[in-house]
């Protein structure tokens, strides 16, 4: 099965004030793209996880990276490396998502083993490996394969999209 991706992520600005002749002008941006051929090298994906997923009030879940998310074949997919990971947290929810600190076999060369991100109702999180880049972020089967999301409060549920892509090798 082949896979072929652009990962990307932008920011686009433009800072304006009136003036004497009209009105100033200052753009300002920030993108990063990727595009992976169909592989397990550099430059390379072959595997891609996407979801949108359901957390109970104040509950978490453990996504394990190697060997028991499933593609959309329903085939199992188990993650070396992560190339891209997009998480957005609905717009709708009450609570936040906070993503990261798994108890144990945490993954952790994104975030290190305790650290966390707060995605508030609406706010996206898009992390891209470059091209070239031939170790990306490395996923250990058993001991360094567990991303960790959490409702951050009672009350009510949080759903989030998340797309994953990376390699099996």
């Amino acid at each position: 099965m082949a896979l072929s991706s652009t990962l990307a992520v932008a920011a686009f600005a433009e800072l304006s004030q009136a003036s004497g002749l009209g009105t100033g002008r200052v753009p300002a941006g920030l993108s990063r793209s990727v595009t992976l051929a169909s592989g397990t090298g550099a430059g390379r994906a072959d595997k891609v996880y996407s979801a949108r997923r359901t957390i109970a009030a104040s509950g978490s879940e453990d996504l394990d990276l190697a060997g028991v998310l499933t593609d959309a074949f329903g085939a199992s997919i188990t993650f070396a490396k992560v190339k891209g990971l997009f998480i957005a947290a609905s717009s709708a929810n009450t609570n936040n998502v906070i993503i990261g600190n798994a108890t144990s076999n945490a993954w952790a060369t994104l975030l290190n083993a305790t650290g966390t991100i707060t995605l508030r109702p609406g706010a996206a999180l898009g992390v891209v490996a470059g091209a070239a880049d031939p170790t990306t972020y490395a996923v250990t089967a058993s001991t360094g394969d567990i991303l960790k999301v959490a409702n951050s409060a009672g009350g009510s549920t949080v759903t989030y999209d998340i797309c994953i892509v990376g390699t099996s090798a």
